[in-house]
């Protein structure tokens, strides 16, 4: 069992629910990124999503595109990225998951990707524009390296084709809250139950919720229903406010803070 397995189960035996957090790297720098990486595994954090920046997120909202562009600028790359994981490496066992798309990882080489992903200290990948009909040209090197290949599934995925992203799913389950883009809307609770309700009838996997959450409150709520929750775009538009400031991840830490207090 890697790092993200263990993470879930050591939170199931303390009935504690996991705070999953999304940066995107480069973001306002690199060494930026790894201060807030580490200022956040203290504050609680449990899994960290680590955004690769890419010139078309379109998965993602205006908050994290606008990141993303940011940190291209500061020439932010994928083998950059995971130079920065290597380096926490040093310090830290959090879990890491690699959050981007396709195109720069083929553009790497999906083989030599994932030998350098692995050995950097990565524990899983979710690639957003990869379904899984197309997913195996990426997976039969991610899995031989012992990635976890963490799956998406959406509030209009229909059943047959949840039951076989269900077959290959490894790490935990991404529900996404909303459709749509991140950061746009706030999602509704009682469709997060009744969906994760379906989900939690097919798979004992864990299942982390993301989209749109942004307070304590929320957390709190969805919490509740799933496993864990994902905040990404709450937290790049809180480091983007305060980018200049000295005091970034103290500011970025104590709403984190108060986040995971709702979660215990």
């Amino acid at each position: 069992m890697g790092r993200i397995g263990k993470k879930f189960e050591s939170l199931r035996t303390k009935n504690e629910k996991a705070l999953i957090v999304y940066l995107t790297a480069g973001d306002p720098s690199l060494d930026a990124t790894k201060k807030l990486i580490l200022g956040l595994e203290k504050s609680g954090v449990d899994i960290l999503e680590i955004g690769v920046p890419f010139s078309d997120p379109t998965a993602d909202g205006p908050v994290i595109q606008a990141a993303s562009q940011r940190a291209l600028k500061t020439g932010t790359t994928l083998k950059s990225v995971l130079n920065l994981v290597a380096d926490i490496r040093r310090v830290s066992e959090i879990p890491i998951v690699l959050f981007g798309y396709f195109n720069p990882i083929f553009a790497y080489g999906v083989e030599p990707f994932a030998k350098a992903a692995k050995q950097a200290g990565v524990d899983g990948v979710l690639v957003v524009d990869l379904p899984p009909e197309e997913a195996p040209e990426l997976r039969i090197h991610t899995d031989a390296a012992d990635l976890d290949f963490i799956s998406l599934v959406a509030p209009t995925t229909g059943k047959e084709r949840l039951k076989n992203i269900l077959k290959s799913a490894t790490g935990f389950l991404y529900y996404i809250s909303i459709t749509g883009v991140t950061g746009t809307a706030a999602p509704k609770t009682t469709d997060i139950a009744r969906e994760v309700g379906k989900i939690r009838k097919l798979t004992k996997m864990p299942v982390a919720v993301g989209f749109g959450i942004s307070n304590a409150a929320q957390a709190k709520e969805i919490g509740a229903i799933a496993d864990g929750i994902v905040i990404g775009s709450a937290v790049v538009k809180l480091i983007d406010e305060n980018r200049n400031s000295g005091d970034l991840t103290e500011i970025v830490c104590e709403y984190v803070k108060n986040i995971k207090k709702s979660l215990v």
